[in-house]
């Protein structure tokens, strides 16, 4: 639940590690995308059913996120997930060139939106934003414990 507005340390581990890899438009619907696709890689995985509930939520929260607040034409998601299995690492890479920050208040009952960020925040281990390497824009990452 700590934000980081470094880029967060490769994922600790001895032996490779699982990665994957996919873009989209950045378009509303992409966030349902963004959800299948991680389903079915997490699955894939076997990366126990709570923890990958939580990354589905993550990514389309993160989705979303970049979609309606950055001028992005497309969004990169990375997955890596440690050997071990115990850590999984969720990556939303966009174009935007403002910085991510932690919600400033919670949205009321009546607010229709605004509620991604703190669901991030509740969510992961850790997150947080950085200039990303990968795009020309932000990374946004969450971490997650993958215990079974």
């Amino acid at each position: 639940m700590t934000l980081s507005s470094a880029p967060a340390p490769a994922l600790p581990t001895t032996a490779p590690r699982r990665e994957f890899w996919f873009g989209l438009p950045a378009l509303r619907t992409s966030a349902r995308s963004a959800r299948d696709t991680v389903r079915e890689r997490l699955r894939a995985w076997q990366v126990p059913g709570d923890t990958c509930c939580d990354a589905v939520l993550l990514v389309s929260e993160l989705t979303t996120n970049a979609v309606l607040h950055t001028d992005s034409g497309r969004v990169l998601c990375g997955l890596s997930l440690t050997e071990d299995a115990q850590r999984l690492r969720i990556e939303l890479h966009d174009e935007g060139c403002a910085p991510v920050t932690p919600p400033g208040h919670r949205a009321g009952p009546a607010e229709e939106g605004g509620r991604g960020l703190f669901l991030v925040e509740q969510l992961a281990d850790r997150w947080g934003s950085a200039r990303s390497t990968r795009a020309e824009g932000q990374v946004v990452w969450a971490e997650l414990t993958a215990l079974p």
